[in-house]
């Protein structure tokens, strides 16, 4: 096989899963290229991107004009069979969308990829349906959140997209319900396979009391599902409750203004540290450190909500406690009183306590993150759980090959 990556944006900051994921593949011998839709943005990256060894392609579409786009697909037509009949199956999708399914389908062509697969059923998801339509090749892809929850989330986009895959994943059995029950017969092959992690990255130390003031962190994008206010409000609780400790916020977005603001209506800035982005191997050296993580997770206005964070799966590998909230998949992984302690959504008062509980009980800090790191090595290898989607694709393609 050779198989195409199709991602809106390569690389991003917060995509750590799809970088380790080609890691695996490429370690595991898997030709893989990578087609961008979009120019990264971001200005901070994973160390672990400089180990990828894929070709990236960017499917450029600034500055067609309608001339280009039509002598692009008139072009096209010569190397792509049924193209113009195909065409039918780009009703309702945007024109940019459109033609560069139509650029990447030449490309599937001359290059041998055997099948696409992309990440988050959006516009990627949208670029390797038609791409793959176009070439003959099948295509896959991977499910997420924003992509299922939002409420942009248009349901009959998203039926055809689960209809016609060759095969559909997704990162927690919440989410395979959620498919299944939204969309009936059109979502009856989804299947669930976890992120994975390199565990070997993510070693497991058990921790010693170390002096000084007891630290929680959170990391993520500063956006209204990781529930960071929540976090300043319990911090502040506890800091009324005459529990020291010190909070480390990493990471920006759109709700930074917002939170720079309540830390200091809160009178938090000795107290909460708002470094903004880091690099990975800091944010790993910082959660390593830490007496507790803290993921306070909520369901956005929006609809908008996270599957399963990756940098929740690194702290439980690393051996830190974790506190979280119910959200989607997040108790599959974080189990209360098992692998995590669990706090009510959206109540800061429910997530002072848990991590007062933590800070105050060193052995259920140590039972708690030794369970983790089994679950972790269970479930979410990212060896493993590469493979398995290797399979994904070979059923795809042999489907394919049965149904010619």
């Amino acid at each position: 096989m050779k198989v195409g990556y199709v991602l809106k944006r390569y690389p991003r900051y917060s995509e750590t899963f799809i970088v380790n994921e080609i890691l695996a593949h490429e370690a595991a011998g898997l030709e893989v290229e990578i087609f961008a839709l979009r120019s990264p943005t971001d200005t901070h990256f994973q160390d672990a991107i400089s180990r990828v060894r894929a070709p990236v392609t960017y499917l450029q579409f600034s500055g067609v004009r309608a001339q280009g786009f039509w002598s692009t697909i008139s072009a096209a037509s010569d190397e792509l069979p049924d193209l113009f009949s195909n065409l039918e199956a780009a009703k309702g999708e945007e024109g940019r969308d459109v033609y560069q399914a139509v650029v990447l389908a030449q490309l599937v062509r001359e290059r041998g990829i055997t099948n696409l697969h992309a990440h988050f059923g959006t516009s990627a998801a949208s670029v390797a349906r038609l791409a793959a339509r176009f070439s003959g090749v099948p295509y896959t892809f991977t499910a997420h959140a924003k992509d299922i929850f939002h409420e942009s989330v248009v349901p009959e986009d998203l039926a055809r997209k689960l209809r016609e895959a060759a095969r559909v994943v997704t990162v927690s059995d919440f989410n395979v319900r959620f498919l299944k029950e939204g969309y009936g017969p059109d979502a009856a092959g989804v299947t669930r396979l976890y992120n994975g992690l390199d565990l070997d990255r993510f070693s497991f130390t058990e921790r010693s009391e170390k002096p000084g003031t007891p630290h929680v962190v959170g990391v993520g994008r500063l956006v209204e599902k990781k529930g960071f206010s929540d976090l300043l409000d319990a911090v502040a609780n506890l800091r009324e409750r005459g529990v020291v400790l010190r909070c480390s916020i990493v990471g920006s977005g759109d709700q930074e203004p917002e939170l720079l603001a309540r830390r200091a209506r809160l009178g938090l800035e000795e107290v909460v540290s708002m470094p903004g982005p880091m690099p990975q191997r800091d944010v790993v050296e910082l959660v390593r450190d830490a007496t507790v993580f803290a993921a306070p997770c909520v369901e956005g206005d929006d609809g908008n909500r996270d599957g399963l964070p990756t940098v929740l799966l690194e702290a439980m590998a690393l051996g830190t406690p974790c506190v979280s909230t119910a959200v989607t998949g997040i108790p599959e992984v974080v189990r209360h009183e098992e692998t995590g302690l669990i706090a009510r959504e959206r109540d800061p008062e429910s997530l002072a306590d848990s991590i007062e509980r933590l800070l105050g009980d060193r052995m259920l800090r140590a039972s708690l993150a030794r369970d983790a790191r089994r679950l972790m090595e269970a479930d979410f290898d990212i060896h493993r759980n590469a493979a398995r989607l290797r399979g994904v694709f070979e059923e795809a393609v042999s489907s394919l090959k049965e149904a010619v």
